[in-house]
């Protein structure tokens, strides 16, 4: 139950950081966008100190842990796998296109007997 109150206190923290910014529309922007940033700032605390927030805080280490362990491609590699898609881009194009025209021909011209003029 603390937990949810918690909670509950870092939600009404983080909006009326929200409402700062825009209850201090006559003050320099800094000031606004220094309103939001402490009202998040201040919410995080408060969630951090709850369960789920403890669990979160843990969840979001771990997927850092694992974005680390992630072999991204080389340069030569992205270009390469690029011009691929590219190709086979082209290649089902040409293809559909024939398609639909040998059935056109089929169905207008041999089946239907409704000659193009």
């Amino acid at each position: 139950m603390a937990d949810k109150i918690k909670f509950a206190l870092a939600v009404l923290i983080l909006a009326a950081g929200v409402a700062g910014f825009y209850l201090l529309a006559e003050q320099a922007m800094i000031l606004r966008v220094l309103a939001v940033l402490a009202g998040f700032v201040l919410a995080a605390v408060v969630a951090w100190r709850t369960e789920p927030g403890q669990r979160f805080f843990v969840f979001a280490n771990e997927a850092v842990i694992e974005a680390k362990k992630v072999v991204w491609p080389t340069r030569r590699e992205t270009m390469q796998m690029t011009g691929v898609v590219f190709a086979f881009v082209v290649v089902m194009a040409l293809f559909l296109y024939l398609t639909d025209k040998s059935l056109e021909w089929v169905l207008y011209d041999l089946v239907l007997g409704w000659k193009k003029s």
